[in-house]
């Protein structure tokens, strides 16, 4: 959980998430059916008078295009027609002073709405003056308001409430009017944290459209503000007005409790996001400060977390070696480096289904936790400087899955482009790997996606995230972190692979020591500081559908984990398997079972089936060697070379082949 996701979540504000690859919306904010309550007949024209719906501005404009316009009639005529969102209530205090729940108002932080207001019963609407109070964690805030209603009415307060005394639940419900609910006070209880004061619970039934309106006694009089619903019971809870009254002037608080956690470990960290700065404050400065303590705690937060075990985070400690010494994978679809509980770090992927795109494009997408992944193989008639160039066309292309949607009534309309990005710029990870970071506004939700996208041959690897408003630099930072722990080959036909090394601003800095040469029909050429070899077609096809893929890893080298190329594999194209492959092995640590040192004693001794002689199995010839090139009597790291045919071929022919690729093959590296 991010710092910000509990906060939002009382707030009953509108995020995204996932479920069978579609946009969702978190509740609506609004009361259920009420019974007639009690209260003496003549306050109820005061009470009305002195309660408010909060409400935020719905967006102008939509930068969205959508498969058919939107079949807004299908909404309720009151949602349909309003232009506004109600996020809460809040009542008057008098002298131009209004109370609301803290997390009403944080609705507005960051937000791609307006900014939070009032409205009365006849629909009019006042904007925020100043806040003059604030507290996170008892939740509640007092403000005063630009323009003052003309019939502004101030409800009277009782701070000593008797307990089994008959209350009343007071809120508006989506605008419809002042909703009214009796129950009774029925007991106080110490806050969640440290037990600083106690909330008062009461059986009044409540809703999220209550938030922050006024819970009342038998004559009308305030005594506490509706907070909370019950998750399991009719008890539901609120701040006693007292403390509203009795907090200090021109001061915002915020001393909470907040779990904090990052998506590739079950560590967390539970610390207290405590800070304070001076009021009044207009609603934007307000947002500002706030928003700016918040980030700079997000930012410790992240620090701390990954700093908390530095032993047991990948690629330290002994839980990375299975990934550091294990044979890298060669799909093209991404994965994210994550720890089990047993501390072992590997690989989390889980591709779903192609969709097809024009001219051999595809789309795939994949979830790991709360990351969406995609690998998109770019259409043929897409140059690789058009689709890196061009976020419109990559957003475009990934909407192309339908996952992205606009629930209207029972239907759900494709979303089909975002149109630009509201941010476009490149982040560096620490392998120096350069993404392409993008934001892209969803108004209607109040929400943003967010992208990393990686260069390869074929296309890009994509890291999604949809996330609320108000948590773009919290999410940013976690998505700048997750970039560190990605893992993904890479991969395309020689065509592919000439285009992409064009973009030299975009390459990883590893790709400063490779060398790839490609001359149709005459020659292919592979170079690094670890490693060089060369083929004519007199071995395997020169041709622009033949395919290479450059399996980057993690590894140590002499002493320092590096990510850099641990397997070379070449195919005569992506049908027929005709396939070289030079690949990268290490002497495994002590720690790893004898799996791991059965295959590498196999290597240094040149046994089965790294001894050269050509076998026959799943319906291909294939013929393995050890390269040579280490003098050491215990080498530390080998390569291995192998050649392999399609169908069953003589064995000769085949030895011959791996010979043939070994006499052009050296080692540099020792």
């Amino acid at each position: 959980m991010h710092v910000l996701e509990m906060i939002l979540r009382k707030a009953g504000s509108k995020a995204l998430t996932l479920a069978c690859l579609s946009w969702l919306a978190l509740a609506v904010l609004c009361s259920g059916a009420a019974h007639a309550a009690s209260l003496d007949p003549a306050v109820l024209p005061k009470i009305q008078a002195a309660t408010f719906e909060v409400v935020a501005a719905k967006p102008v404009n939509d930068p969205l295009t959508y498969e058919k316009p939107l079949p807004m009639e299908l909404l309720p005529y009151q949602e349909r027609t309003d232009k506004y969102y109600s996020i809460g209530t809040a009542f008057a205090l008098g002298n131009n002073r209004y109370v609301t729940a803290a997390h009403v108002l944080q609705v507005g932080i960051g937000s791609l709405w307006g900014e939070p207001a009032l409205r009365d019963a006849s629909g009019h609407v006042y904007g925020i003056g100043k806040i003059e109070k604030y507290s996170l964690q008892q939740d509640f805030v007092v403000f005063s308001l630009a323009t003052q209603p003309a019939t502004a009415a101030a409800l009277d307060v009782d701070t000593k409430p008797a307990l089994n005394e008959v209350v009343y639940a007071v809120g508006n419900a989506l605008g419809t009017g002042v909703v009214i609910r009796d129950g009774l006070y029925t007991s106080d209880t110490p806050e969640d944290q440290d037990g600083r004061w106690k909330w008062m619970r009461f059986s009044a039934a409540a809703s999220p459209g209550n938030s922050g309106g006024p819970l009342l006694d038998k004559d009308g009089k305030v005594i506490g503000i509706v907070l909370m619903k019950s998750a399991n019971e009719n008890l539901n809870y609120a701040l006693p007005i007292g403390m509203v009254l009795s907090a200090p002037e021109h001061l915002a608080s915020i001393d909470q409790r907040i779990p904090y956690q990052f998506d590739v470990f079950d560590t967390t960290l539970s610390n207290t996001f405590k800070t304070s700065f001076a009021l009044p404050l207009s609603f934007a400065e307000f947002s500002a400060a706030f928003q700016q303590h918040f980030d700079t705690y997000a930012d410790a937060q992240l620090k701390a977390l990954l700093a908390k075990e530095p032993d047991k985070l990948f690629p330290r400690g002994a839980g990375s070696n299975q990934l550091l010494y294990g044979s890298p994978s060669m799909e093209d679809f991404p994965a994210l480096i994550t720890r089990a509980s047993n501390g072992t770090w590997g690989l989390a992927t889980k591709p779903g289904t192609n969709t097809k795109l024009a001219d051999n494009g595809y789309v795939t997408p994949g979830l790991v936790g709360k990351n969406f992944l995609f690998h998109l193989r770019k259409p043929d008639s897409v140059s690789a400087s058009q689709l890196y160039g061009d976020p419109v066309r990559l957003m475009d292309m990934l909407a192309k899955i339908g996952f992205l949607t606009r629930n209207i009534g029972p239907e759900k309309i494709r979303i089909t482009s975002f149109g630009k990005p509201t941010l476009d710029t490149t982040y560096t990870d620490a392998w120096q790997r350069h993404w392409q970071v993008r934001v892209w506004p969803a108004p209607y939700e109040n929400a943003l996606v967010m992208t990393f996208s990686l260069p390869v041959p074929d296309g890009y690897v994509t890291l999604m995230r949809l996330v609320p408003a108000s948590q773009q630099h919290d999410i940013l930072i976690n998505m700048q972190a997750l970039t560190d722990f990605f893992f993904v080959a890479y991969d395309g036909t020689l065509a592919q692979w000439k285009d992409y090394l064009k973009n030299t601003a975009l390459l990883p800095a590893a790709f400063k020591d490779i060398r790839v040469d490609i001359d149709y029909g005459h020659r292919f050429s592979y170079a690094s500081k670890r490693l060089r070899f060369t083929f004519t077609p007199e071995l395997q096809k020169v041709e622009p559908d033949s395919m290479l893929t450059l399996g980057f890893s993690y590894f140590v080298d002499h002493g320092k984990v590096v990510w850099d190329v641990a397997d070379v594999w070449t195919a005569a194209n992506a049908h027929e398997r005709y396939w070289v492959n030079v690949a990268r092995s290490m002497a495994p640590p002590d720690d790893l079972d004898d799996s791991y040192k059965s295959e590498w004693n196999k290597i240094v001794h040149r046994q089965h089936p790294y001894d050269g002689a050509a076998i026959n199995e799943n319906d291909v010839t294939k013929s393995m060697a050890v390269v040579d090139g280490s003098a050491e009597a215990k080498p530390t790291m080998l390569y291995t070379a192998y050649y392999q045919a399609e169908g069953t071929q003589p064995a000769n022919e085949v030895k011959a082949k791996l010979d043939l690729l070994l006499k052009d093959l050296h080692v540099e590296e020792h």
